[in-house]
């Protein structure tokens, strides 16, 4: 027959178990304290690094002349798209998006990679790669692109940044390109422009959606122009 000392012996007691649950929530406690702040941090770096990537991807597509793009030098295509792409017409508006690009067939007219829609039995880095680019929603290789789409599809809108009295850059007036020095004299051609620099702020937009019925109904449009809050911004300039 068992001892009552030895019923005590075969388990914890319950002060024994308080005190371990302590400890543990202590422990737990501090494994939130040190880790949370670098994970938030990581996440904070990866849409850093996507930003950055958005505005050198812009930054770039502005000063490369494609097939079909306005002027004769990328000087002349950057004036028309910081100019154009916040005019309220939707059908100029910049977009950014990331898609597969094609390594195997030839590309089109414009120097871009052909999309892949499908990447059943392809190999990244093989068959195909992920290409960052900025078009304009009237062009119709944007339409082409979509179902090719990774990640999601960005509004951007440029304004010129001007000289105020006190000599510091701000934003001018969305839809125009003005003397940097006299923001009062419009600059109707870029042949006008008197300068060898237009310096800019591009807002970036997250859109809600990326089907082709979204692009090409109301919803875009209204989308276009109910932007008021970018999810980030940067100033960049173009040079000639």
């Amino acid at each position: 027959m068992k001892t009552p000392s030895s019923f005590r012996k075969s388990g914890f007691t319950l002060i024994e178990t308080v005190i371990a649950i302590g400890v543990l929530a202590v422990l737990l406690t501090g494994f939130v304290i040190v880790f949370a702040p670098a994970a938030a941090g990581i996440k904070k770096s990866i849409n850093l690094q996507a930003a950055d990537r958005l505005a050198s991807t812009l930054e770039q597509e502005l000063v490369t002349l494609r097939t079909g793009n306005p002027g004769t030098t990328g000087f002349d295509k950057a004036f028309d798209w910081i100019k154009n792409s916040n005019t309220g017409t939707a059908n100029d508006a910049l977009l950014a998006y990331q898609y597969r690009g094609s390594l195997t067939a030839a590309p089109r007219a414009d120097g871009t990679p052909k999309p892949v829609a499908s990447i059943k039995d392809q190999v990244p880095g093989k068959d195909y790669v992920v290409q960052s680019m900025i078009r304009r929603k009237s062009d119709a290789i944007f339409l082409e692109d979509l179902p090719s789409v990774e990640g999601g599809v960005y509004l951007v809108k440029c304004t010129q940044l001007v000289f105020d009295a006190t000599g510091a850059l701000i934003a001018g007036k969305p839809g125009q390109i003005a003397d940097p020095k006299n923001s009062g004299t419009v600059i109707a051609t870029v042949n006008d422009y008197p300068e060898a620099v237009i310096a800019f702020t591009a807002e970036f937009y997250s859109l809600s959606a990326k089907s082709k019925k979204y692009f090409e109904g109301n919803a875009f449009g209204n989308a276009y122009t109910a932007a008021k809050k970018p999810i980030f911004s940067r100033n960049l300039a173009v040079r000639r």
